[in-house]
């Protein structure tokens, strides 16, 4: 059995390898975005089903986010809100604007717990809806900050009755029921009676499959398989549950179910071909239902593992409770179409192409909650004229929307990405290879990123523990040299950046071939260029309105791996201000939309405790955060052999700070030093201005390894700019807090 080669965990270490990407931290929360109605004609897939908002429905819930913060229940929801319900009585009622039999429910229970929801449609109990935490609440070591992810699960059920528009569809915990719940979504479809048995074809039951009894029918599709083959028929999937216990090899065969609704393969991974096969492999209209509660990558734990062959189509599956839905490895795909699917709820990707597949497309597909890129293209031995098409990605919780590493003629082309999360963004054009063994083909040719809508992608990454944008390009392991078109996107409420030039692998590889034409920036927290590699790019018809901070940021890193070069055409607008302070990230202000934050910074106590703090730098596990959280024991350090370095808290509000406490862990293994910093206050997180001259202060154990300054500073952001230590170095620093009086 192949090992599943997989993006997340390689991804995961080499961004930790690379914890100072650019030489910059940044850590703070970005403020919330409205709710977004896309314009008639929007971007992504043509669903059959409806999706309702819970934060948009009636409640008398708690009404949760909006919040971008990693490992948080809303920062996991759509839209980045959801509803929690608590007790009995509780509920989120959703009026349906179209005829619908079923319901999807997206939700969060605590870890541990399972039971029921009530659903009612009109005030009259239908039924009771299963929900369980058995599919969520993973860890990721590899991960800084939260490690704990992937909160909500889905649970599908027909109402036994059709409901019409207008007709009040109530999720209620009553008596018997789980005692919380947090509901993000609901989707409602009028689902279509079972298909009958094509003429042509030979069903599963007919060589001793039994639907519904638990029974392994492996067996029984292994035989029915051979029998269709040799007589040029098709394999029929009646309605009803079968367990397929292992693996099932196949080619040139068609595989039909009765609509993903009825016909349900229950397995992690029913079809495993580790080898090469002709093609014509046929999979229609069937769910995949797995068992799949952490992921494994030595695990073929897919619904189709394997190559395709020439001329294979995989239509109207669903896909669930898998680690991916399928994974393309161990032989060639050539004309493959994935068109009209569903992926939910997976611990990794959704689909990726791993290499060696040719003009093949992913299209008209719906995928919500991947555990890594949900979709991607991973060109070890080189993906050739691929294209993905017209799909919608919501909430992947790590990684990307979109990510394309490496590969020839490349489009991506008019999908619709929501709110990422964790360790990516909407769309990532990658030259990171993950493995080093050769058979990595970079980018090459034309790829093409055309006609995409990206609502809410970016985040800070919790191992670079900087931003990172709605499109990101990255010269990672490769510079990217050869033509990538960007023509006609759409950006709206970027968390942080739009579009972003990195080399992830810190190393400062350029990156040349990239042509903007055409975007719509429609609110970033940041910037809207986010520049951090050497090279040049042409700009035109870049037109952004709600810009957070500056239009661009233009810093190189490593400063001597050269300059960036932004060649203007016509049609820009609204993005000529520059962030031209290079040792700190531009930060995230309330110009992109939205309403300021709320929470006032106490007045007594240390005002800076539990406030965002970013670095110019940090090592691994060591991140800025580290110096708000009021843990002595935990502490920040930037890189070493390079000064100065800054450490900058944002207090929320203008405050009124007299004396500020500086601590180094207690343990006597802290030998005594002396560090030598200034320290500098400002009011927009742009323009510092000095309070306290540089000086050296002796951090001792013998007398708790702690420094008291007193200050006069009566502004948001407090910096400390570090430029000696005679015990390590770096700066170091494991709690910053501040006083009012």
């Amino acid at each position: 059995m192949s090992p599943v080669r997989s993006t997340a965990l390689p991804l995961a270490l080499a961004l930790v390898a690379a914890s100072a990407i650019g030489g910059l931290v940044y850590s703070a929360a970005p403020r919330e975005a409205p709710p977004l109605t896309l314009t008639a004609g929007g971007n992504g897939a043509s669903v059959p089903f409806t999706e309702y908002e819970a934060e948009s429905a009636a409640t008398n819930g708690a009404k949760i986010g909006p919040d971008y913060t990693q490992g948080t229940l809303p920062s996991e929801a759509s839209g980045r809100q959801a509803v929690t319900l608590s007790g009995q009585g509780k509920y989120v009622e959703f009026t349906l604007t179209k005829p619908a039999n079923s319901i999807v429910l997206r939700y969060s229970v605590p870890d541990g717990s399972q039971g029921t929801v009530s659903v009612q449609v009109n005030g009259t109990k239908v039924r009771d809806l299963a929900v369980t935490s058995k599919y969520s609440w993973l860890t990721a070591p590899w991960i800084a900050g939260a490690k704990e992810h992937h909160f909500y699960d889905e649970s599908r059920a027909l109402l036994g009755r059709d409901a019409v528009a207008g007709d009040r569809v109530r999720v209620q915990l009553d008596a018997g029921n789980v005692t919380t719940a947090t509901v993000d979504l609901a989707d409602f479809e009028q689902v279509a009676g079972a298909a009958g048995q094509p003429a042509n074809s030979l069903s599963v039951t007919a060589y001793g499959a039994t639907p519904n009894d638990g029974g392994d029918d492996a067996n029984a599709f292994v035989n029915a398989i051979n029998a269709a083959k040799s007589q040029g028929r098709e394999v029929w999937v009646p309605p009803g549950t079968f367990d397929i216990g292992r693996g099932l090899a196949i080619d040139q065969v068609t595989i039909r179910g009765a609509g993903a609704w009825h016909s349900v393969l229950h397995s992690n991974n029913p079809f495993l071909n580790n080898g090469q096969v002709q093609g014509s492999i046929k999979l229609y209209d069937f769910a995949v239902m797995g068992e799949v509660t952490q992921r494994v990558d030595n695990n073929p734990d897919n619904a189709y593992h394997g190559p395709l062959g020439s001329g294979s189509v995989i239509s109207g599956l669903w896909m669930q409770h898998l680690k991916c839905g399928i994974w393309t490895m161990n032989g060639t795909t050539n004309g493959a179409v994935i068109e009209n699917n569903r992926f939910l709820d997976l611990a990794a990707d959704g689909l990726n192409f791993n290499g060696r597949v040719t003009d093949s497309v992913v299209r008209n597909n719906f995928l919500r909650n991947t555990g890594d890129d949900s979709l991607a293209m991973w060109s070890l031995g080189a993906d050739v004229r691929d294209s993905f098409t017209d799909n919608t990605i919501v909430q992947p919780n790590l990684a990307n929307g979109i990510a394309i590493y490496g590969g020839t003629d490349i489009s991506v082309r008019g999908n619709l990405i929501r709110d990422t999360n964790a360790l990516g963004g909407g769309i990532a054009i990658s030259n990171q290879a993950f493995v080093y063994d050769g058979s990595f083909s970079p980018l090459a040719g034309t790829t093409t990123v055309a006609q995409n809508t990206m609502v809410r992608t970016g985040a800070i990454n919790p191992n670079w523990g900087h931003p990172m944008s709605a499109i990101r390009f990255d010269s990672y392991d490769f510079p990217i040299t050869s033509p990538v078109s960007v023509t006609d996107n759409r950006f709206v409420d970027s968390p942080y950046s739009a579009l972003q030039f990195v080399s992830g692998g810190g190393t400062g590889k350029p990156i040349t071939g990239v042509t903007v034409d055409g975007a719509s920036v429609e609110g970033v927290g940041t910037v809207v260029l986010q520049v951090e590699a050497p090279g040049s790019g042409r700009f035109s018809n870049v037109v952004a309105s709600r810009v957070g901070t500056r239009g661009f940021y233009n810093c190189v890193y490593p400063s001597s791996a050269g300059t960036f070069a932004i060649t203007r055409g016509s049609g820009n607008s609204g993005w000529d201000s520059q962030w031209t302070d290079c040792g700190s990230w531009p930060p995230r202000n309330a110009g992109d939309t939205t309403t300021p934050p709320t929470t006032t910074p106490p007045q007594t106590g240390n005002v800076a405790r539990g406030r965002p703090a970013g670095a110019s730098s940090q090592i691994g596990e060591y991140p800025s955060s580290n110096t708000t959280d009021g843990n002595a024991s935990s502490y920040w350090e930037s890189a070493n052999n390079s000064f100065p370095q800054t450490l900058t808290v944002d207090l929320g509000a203008s405050t009124s700070v007299r004396r500020l406490v500086l601590k180094l862990p207690p343990a006597t293994a802290w030998g005594a030093r002396t560090q030598t910093f200034s320290v500098l206050s400002s009011g927009d997180g742009g323009s510092f201005t000095q309070v306290l001259a540089s000086a050296g202060y002796r951090f001792d154990p013998a007398t708790g390894n702690q420094v008291t300054v007193a200050v006069t500073a009566n502004q948001r952001y407090l910096r400390l700019s570090f430029t000696g230590n005679t015990g390590w170095p770096a700066g170091q620093l494991s709690e910053l807090e501040a006083y009012t009086s």
